[in-house]
């Protein structure tokens, strides 16, 4: 329960501090050009609001006088108020947040404002020129915010890593792998024609559209010739995965009360056999308790757990003993970690971050991009992640270094995502503001009121699917 609340309180930290950041783009350029701003929101505000500078307790404890309310044709108050600056709040619907942008059409227009003739401080009188960076201003903060985290990751902890000819034990393989001319133990020191310095699980999106592989194989270089085709889903989910470092299987230490310990398991020993199955590396054990555990489903029964957690193990090739696995499918233990002594640190100093973190960045930025094909995909589709997706990603100890990385990649996402062409999005906002300018015609209103009711279609379309493949894999469908 509390990795759970751990991971969850990095979610919302890490989300709330990138809405903010985005909603700031857009915000930052809309000053910037004069434009007025009524409401700055983190969460949305659907009749009402958690916090809210316009509130009248709030204004009297700045020694403010209360806002008052507009009026309608009869000269009644309405729910909204006058303008007096920009109102600044919190809502109770944490599924994003967004800046009111007056004579904007998008979901926060106010249909009676749009109604009037235009104003000069409303967004649709701006030039489109002006309109286009408003509305690419969140994109833009996403990005710098990325190269910005990227940087100082960098250059509070440097970057660790085992160069690639000091793995000495290798890759591990899948079955579809070996089939594409790879062998356990081979050494990736090539991809076409990028050397790797060392590996690292994104490297396999780059396999995925390599045509040569080099590998160390028995000490000589060998080539992998490959299609430039491979289907990305499948080398990720598939068990054991394309590729992964080869673990040598060595105890290093036992948890206390675990099935380990009441087996008499010890440091230094060898888990040689699980249940029949051959076990070779730490790996094939981490692959083996996998699909024990993938035959339990929601169905059943305690006894059925149980039976499938008692297992058969032979240790270091000689004594065979049983075994209750923990309701985790674990056994309890920690496995030596490979290359302890050969971990290099490249320390980066103020200066020498932004330009590696600007690096960095964009190939993350690259690589996003490109898995964005597989979206559109039956097998694409089904992995879109909700709220649950996203966090489960988050580790369930609080680690800074690992929080900075991964918030910078969900703003690399989030800017790519607002930077599809479709309507509601900024990406679609944008398109029209670019054919405004090539073309020297708007668009009618009327056209981007159905336009944006469209895209609002589409995007919660999107969000129920993602949190339906969330529901659906907690589930064990």
């Amino acid at each position: 329960m509390e990795s759970i609340l751990i991971k969850t309180l990095q979610l919302i930290v890490a989300l709330s501090l990138l809405i903010v950041l985005h909603e700031g783009g857009h915000f930052l350029f809309a000053k910037l050009f004069k434009t007025r701003v009524e409401k700055f929101y983190l969460f949305f505000d659907y009749k009402f609001s958690l916090f809210s500078t316009y509130a009248n307790w709030f204004r009297r404890l700045m020694g403010k006088e209360p806002v008052p309310h507009r009026k309608d044709k009869d000269g009644n108050d309405t729910e909204e108020y006058e303008y007096h600056g920009t109102e600044y709040g919190i809502g109770w619907i944490p599924l994003g947040g967004y800046v009111k942008i007056s004579g904007m059409i998008d979901e926060s227009m106010d249909k009676e404002q749009m109604a009037l003739p235009p104003k000069p401080w409303e967004f649709r009188t701006k030039p489109a020129w002006q309109r286009l960076l408003i509305m690419l201003g969140g994109i833009i903060m996403n990005f710098l915010t990325a190269f910005f985290i990227y940087a100082m990751v960098l250059f509070c902890w440097g970057e660790s890593y085992v160069k690639s000819e000091d793995m000495n034990y290798g890759m591990k393989f899948s079955e579809a792998a070996k089939a594409d001319g790879f062998r356990d133990g081979d050494i990736i020191v090539k991809i076409d024609d990028t050397k790797l310095e060392t590996w690292k699980p994104g490297y396999l999106q780059e396999i995925s559209n390599a045509t040569q592989v080099t590998v160390l194989r028995g000490g000589k270089e060998h080539i992998v010739e490959l299609p430039g085709d491979l289907n990305l889903i499948d080398m990720i989910q598939q068990e054991p995965r394309y590729a992964s470092v080869l673990m040598p299987m060595q105890v290093d230490s036992v948890l206390p009360n675990s099935p380990a310990d009441k087996i008499g398991l010890k440091k230094g020993d060898k888990i040689t056999s699980l249940n029949g199955q051959k076990i070779e590396d730490f790996n094939d054990l981490l692959l083996q308790l996998a699909i024990l555990q993938d035959v339990l489903t929601e169905d059943s029964s305690a006894a059925d757990s149980l039976k499938q957690r008692s297992v058969t193990l032979v240790i270091n090739a000689a004594d065979t003993v049983k075994a209750v696995l923990t309701p985790e499918f674990t056994i309890g233990f920690v496995n030596a970690i490979p290359y302890q002594d050969k971990i290099t640190t490249k320390e980066y100093s103020l200066l020498e971050s932004f330009p590696a973190g600007i690096v960095l960045g964009y190939n993350t930025m690259v690589n996003y991009v490109d898995q964005l094909k597989y979206l559109f995909t039956a097998k694409g589709a089904r992995n879109v992640s909700g709220f649950i997706g996203i966090g489960s990603i988050f580790p369930s100890i609080w680690d800074w270094q690992r929080f900075w990385l991964l918030t910078a990649f969900l703003s690399i996402a989030l800017g790519v995502m607002n930077l599809l062409p479709i309507p509601a999005l900024d990406g679609g906002h944008a398109v029209f503001a670019i054919y405004e300018m090539i073309t020297r015609r708007k668009p009618s209103e009327k056209f981007l009121e159905r336009v944006q009711y469209i895209g609002m279609i589409l995007l919660i379309g999107l969000m129920i699917l993602a949190q339906a493949n969330d529901i659906i894999r907690v589930l064990g469908f």
